[in-house]
């Protein structure tokens, strides 16, 4: 593993602004890029990770898998619709029912007065009519006929996504996406629970789509149907209880949470103001970066320790010296040139020191 340290600060002081990337052998695309000095040592004192579920813990790649029209509608218009929608969104489950519609064959349509609505989904207005497309809070679940939300129950009990299409108000039909696992998530959290994390997951989907997704993964809590402020107030929570929390996640919804958490973890594969957001970017988007950045954070805490120890050993023998504490009792001084040399060993003893962190195991 090479460290690669860039416009660092005398002895890696922690008060100035750094950048640090750590890249694995198959290179710095994926590594984990510090953004702040300060969150190498926060990351090490770290006792909470709370992580978003689309693409941080889920690919963030979706596919359209299941498209149901209500009574007297077609399946090929509930999805055109839908698909107009989303063609206007930029959220990572609209690419997929975009990308479905394309490769249905249904025909493109034209959305004005788009409108999104943010932890529940999208409206505009499409050939006259008003049409929402979203979970039961934008469309209302009372208006949702008990056909669709048993089929909706259970896809989500499948570990799908499902998304209500409404024209003028009542719901003619659904849209299901899903999204698989990342590779090795489930051991790269076991590894970090095993580490004394304690792992919460926090998601906008609903709680029995969130429960199904958390059901092989090593986490301690679940939390469903969570806005952006929702996401941001159980940080807030946490800290107050005395939790020294790590937010990872990718996409806006995640934005205020990054921000108030003791660490912000970005995904760099997820959009732009998450990564403003965060003190942290994995590169590529795995959360074995995570991992990474831990044993880092934790090998520099101890490296700028034994530094602080190096320096301070030196002047706590070498200042005395100089100043004849012992020449009254040995007739010892301190020659400039000895001082000089033990002031330049210092330095160097401190740098070869710092230096060892290129050869960390990460």
């Amino acid at each position: 593993v090479a460290v690669l340290i860039i416009a660092c600060p005398c002895a890696l002081g922690l008060a100035t602004p750094i950048s640090i990337m750590v890249a694995s052998g198959r290179g710095a695309e994926s590594g984990v890029l510090f953004r702040e000095a300060a969150a190498i040592e926060a990351l090490a004192r770290v006792d909470t990770l709370i992580l978003d579920k689309t693409g941080t813990i889920t690919e963030g790649r979706p596919t359209l898998t299941d498209v149901v029209a209500g009574s007297g509608h077609a399946e090929s218009d509930v999805l055109a619709l839908a698909a107009a929608l989303e063609s206007v969104s930029e959220h990572p489950l609209a690419r997929a029912v975009v990308e479905g519609a394309q490769k249905r064959g249904v025909p493109q349509r034209k959305v004005v007065g788009f409108e999104s609505v943010t932890g529940q989904g999208v409206r505009g207005v499409i050939d006259g009519r008003t049409i929402q497309l979203g979970n039961a809070a934008l469309v209302g679940a009372q208006a949702i006929p008990e056909t669709l939300s048993m089929r909706a129950d259970a896809m989500r009990r499948d570990a799908k996504t499902v998304m209500f299409v409404a024209i003028d108000g009542q719901v003619t039909g659904l849209v299901a996406v899903q999204d698989a696992l990342k590779a090795g998530v489930a051991e790269t959290l076991l590894e970090l629970h095993q580490q004394g994390l304690r792992l919460v997951m926090l998601t906008g989907d609903n709680e029995t789509t969130a429960h199904a997704v958390a059901r092989s993964l090593p986490l301690d809590e679940v939390r469903a149907n969570q806005s952006p402020a929702d996401k941001a107030r159980v940080v807030h929570d946490l800290q107050s209880a005395g939790a020294r929390v790590a937010m990872a996640g990718d996409g806006i919804n995640d934005a205020p949470a990054l921000a108030a958490a003791d660490v912000g973890i970005a995904m760099g594969n997820g959009t732009d103001i998450a990564m403003e957001s965060a003190q942290v970017t994995l590169v590529k988007g795995e959360l074995g970066g995570i991992l990474r950045a831990r044993r880092l954070s934790a090998a520099t805490v101890r490296n700028i320790h034994q530094n602080l120890a190096f320096a301070f050993g030196y002047n706590a023998l070498g200042v005395p010296i100089a100043a004849g504490v012992l020449y009254p009792f040995f007739g010892v001084l301190l020659s400039p040139m000895i001082a000089a040399a033990a002031m330049s060993l210092s330095s160097v003893s401190v740098i070869s020191n710092a230096l060892r962190l290129r050869n960390a195991r990460i």
